[in-house]
């Protein structure tokens, strides 16, 4: 059972998408919403600001300090109050919260405390700033570290009428068609269950695994068989537009698994069309 879902914002285009797959997910579910705006502490202490102002000649940073402040916390009062302004036209009426400190880490630490899922935007406000991180270096960052859940949400919103599981039959693959059957319930979208094999033999035998598992909540689904590179074979079933919603688990559990499957991982999340949602 979905009961709150954890919204860090930012106030940036993807944020507004965000916020939107937020609001549909919270009238669909019945869950709660919690919208976070993290004041970057790194924006206050600012040492290389200080080490500049000091080399240049410039009053020291400190005169500057209580502006910046003042400033960043006033943007964070106006992406809340919009983020809040978003939910409650369509009827969700949220909850908000604003936390100084180092992003990742302050989403991570929240994340634990208050919700069952956090959603992220598949881009944030310094994405370009950033370098164009293969998710943006807060999403990846807390897609690799949080012990819950993650929902990362693309550019534009797509109503969700049905929804898929990748599946290969491991462990992180199968929690994640665990939480994709539950979702399904709750939600009544049709389950697909996307199986990437090498041979027919191989996928039919991962795929008595997932009927396995999916017998205990009684409900139908159906089997869908992939060949080719596991990457770009779920990239191209996404682009094809059967489903809106794509479940999967993320990175592995070790360090060697994780170079031969992360990059999958962060290249789906990156390129999707449709919101991916995570489980370690």
């Amino acid at each position: 059972m979905i009961e709150n879902i954890l919204i860090p914002t930012d106030g940036s285009d993807y944020g507004k998408t965000a916020i939107a797959y937020g609001v549909y997910f919270a009238r669909k579910l019945n869950a709660q919403l919690t919208g976070l705006h993290v004041v970057d502490i790194r924006l206050i202490r600012g040492p290389v600001f200080t080490d500049i102002s000091g080399s240049i000649g410039l009053p020291p940073y400190q005169e500057f300090l209580p502006a910046i402040e003042s400033g960043l916390d006033a943007k964070a009062d106006a992406i809340l109050q919009d983020f809040r302004g978003q939910c409650e036209a369509a009827g969700v009426h949220p909850e908000t919260k604003k936390v100084t400190g180092v992003i990742d880490e302050t989403i991570i630490e929240e994340g634990s405390r208050c919700c069952d899922w956090i959603l992220l935007a598949q881009r944030g406000e310094h994405f370009h700033i950033d370098g164009g991180a293969i998710l943006g270096s807060t999403a990846q960052s807390v897609v690799r570290r949080s012990g819950k859940p993650v929902l990362v949400t693309p550019e534009h919103f797509r109503e969700i009428k049905s929804m898929a599981v990748a599946y290969d039959g491991s462990a992180p693959a199968h929690k994640a068609l665990e939480l994709a059957a539950e979702l399904s319930k709750q939600a009544a979208w049709p389950l697909s269950v996307v199986i990437v094999a090498a041979d027919r033999t191989s996928g039919e035998d991962i795929s008595k695994k997932a009927e396995a598992l999916l017998s205990a909540f009684k409900m139908d689904s159906a089997a869908i068989m992939l060949t080719g590179k596991e990457g770009k074979a779920l990239l191209n079933f996404i682009r094809e537009g059967t489903v809106e919603l794509l479940v999967m688990g993320a990175y592995g559990h070790n360090r060697l698994r994780e170079l031969l499957v992360g990059s999958t991982t962060s290249s789906i999340i990156r390129k999707s069309t449709i919101p991916v949602l995570l489980t370690r």
